[in-house]
């Protein structure tokens, strides 16, 4: 395996997962990874919902403590959280993100309008190309809002959820916005995710496609972390094989992990 860490692992403290965090970290130990870190979701203030995508941090930290200490010897587990971003909330991102001293934090957007992007509502009376522009958009307004991560996830994610998926999507058709994602990420010091569920979703290619990583790349970019997003462990690691010969194709050498938010590079 080229790749030997997953920075990208939802557990029962996220709303969507039943996998308890043990399985998780079993599941990455019999796969021969060196380290992982799980990401639970906090969405703070998030639009209406099947599902609470907030945990308890107390319990969370202790339950991940009490993991990081059995497995001490057999893997190295970071401690992380998938951040929702939303500019128009009124929960302090930044105060939370040094409420603990958390290994790595995505920040994420999923949700756009008040509107969870899951949901065909949030495409309903616009083109296709305008809510996904109206998603890059408020991406933008993010990630130059807020300092308190340090990789964009899964940066094209809308795309999973329109009505024609990537069927009809480009970088070509979004550059200008994408580019000023990446410009400003570049320039704040944080990093792009590459995650591997859009493999699994059926779009074949990761989030993001592998033009904006080669984009990314060519701007001078260097943080990538890799990720699975599972939430569920026989996810966990999904298309992992063929990611490093791909990301080397989109001129990278180098991936990225996190331990008390500092990176370190490891060759692909």
């Amino acid at each position: 395996m080229g790749i030997c860490s997953d920075f990208h692992i939802h557990t029962s403290f996220s709303g969507d997962s039943e996998e308890l965090p043990e399985n998780q970290i079993r599941k990455a130990i019999r796969m021969g990874m060196a380290s992982v870190c799980i990401t639970d979701h906090q969405d703070f203030e998030f639009p209406p919902s099947e599902c609470d995508f907030t945990f308890d941090t107390v319990s969370y930290w202790n339950e991940l403590e009490r993991l990081k200490e059995i497995y001490q010897d057999r893997i190295r587990l970071g401690i992380g959280v998938e951040l929702g971003l939303q500019t128009r909330i009124s929960t302090d991102l930044s105060a939370y993100a040094k409420s603990r001293p958390f290994d790595f934090i995505i920040g994420s957007i999923h949700a756009c309008r008040n509107m969870d992007i899951y949901y065909p509502e949030f495409y309903a009376g616009w083109s296709e190309d305008e809510a996904y522009r109206t998603y890059f958009e408020y991406e933008l307004d993010n990630f130059r809002t807020y300092d308190c991560y340090d990789v964009a996830g899964h940066l094209d994610y809308v795309v999973r959820y329109g009505p024609n998926r990537n069927q009809y999507y480009s970088y070509r058709k979004f550059s200008d916005l994408l580019d000023e994602i990446l410009k400003t990420l570049i320039s704040k010091g944080k990093g792009l995710e590459c995650n591997t569920s859009g493999l699994k979703a059926g779009l074949g290619q990761p989030h993001p496609s592998r033009e904006i990583l080669c984009r990314y790349r060519e701007l001078g970019g260097e943080i990538l972390t890799v990720g699975s997003d599972a939430h569920q462990s026989d996810s966990l690691g999904f298309g992992f094989d063929g990611i490093g010969d791909f990301l080397k194709d989109c001129g990278f050498r180098y991936y990225t992990t996190f331990q008390n938010r500092i990176p370190e590079f490891h060759p692909l």
